[in-house]
């Protein structure tokens, strides 16, 4: 029989860590120049993607990363400097610069592809806290099939939630229009910088084990 308290504690702590309504400005700027196909094929695949990596992470992470020698304060580390390489190019205009130089005029499918896996799926979505949430709630479920398969379903239930949420942030970028989609893009931009600083020093914390 499954816990409720287990369940309750799951939802709320992957819903608190992912933060659907949270990524739906973030897919805004990320999927800028893309039409409604587009945006539907990024939201699919990062969905998908981010539900393996959180899937994965869940029941062999820990032993993964401990075979590497990898921590999870490195990891942390590591996606904060990569989503700070993405804001600084939302802040300063370079991503325009260097799509344009990639290409003139549609996006590309490879390029569909790359945003929906980075930084949409990781960090953002199956980020270094949702990672580090399933590593721990997936040792809560102490290996019994039945909360195994409900910790399944909460994560599916998250990542339904965030991948309802592109959808909605697809509409409110129509209703933005060119301007709004321009100051939006630099003001998440700051605001991911410090995300992506914040991951940085968390990462710091633990793994000199200060504060």
């Amino acid at each position: 029989m499954v816990d409720a308290d287990f369940l309750t504690a799951a939802l709320v702590t992957l819903l608190v860590t992912v933060d659907p309504p949270g990524l739906a400005p973030l897919f805004l700027s990320v999927t800028q120049g893309m039409d409604r196909e587009q945006r539907r094929r990024v939201a699919v695949r990062a969905s998908l993607i981010a539900f393996a990596i959180l899937v994965f992470f869940g029941f062999a992470g820990e032993i993964l990363l401990g075979a590497l020698g990898i921590s999870l304060p490195a990891f942390r580390i590591a996606g904060g400097l990569l989503l700070f390489t993405i804001a600084f190019e939302m802040i300063f205009e370079r991503r325009e610069k260097r799509k344009r130089e990639t290409a003139e005029t549609a996006i590309t499918l490879d390029h569909v592809r790359n945003v929906a896996a980075f930084p949409l799926a990781i960090p953002l979505m199956a980020g270094p806290g949702a990672i580090t949430a399933m590593i721990l709630l997936a040792g809560r479920a102490a290996g019994e099939p039945v909360m195994q398969g409900a910790l399944v379903g909460v994560v599916a239930i998250v990542v339904g939630l965030s991948f309802l949420t592109f959808l909605v942030a697809e509409r409110v970028s129509r209703l933005l229009g060119v301007t709004g989609n321009v100051v939006l893009t630099r003001l998440l931009g700051v605001i991911l910088a410090a995300l992506a600083v914040q991951f940085v020093v968390d990462g710091i914390r633990q793994a000199f084990g200060v504060g």
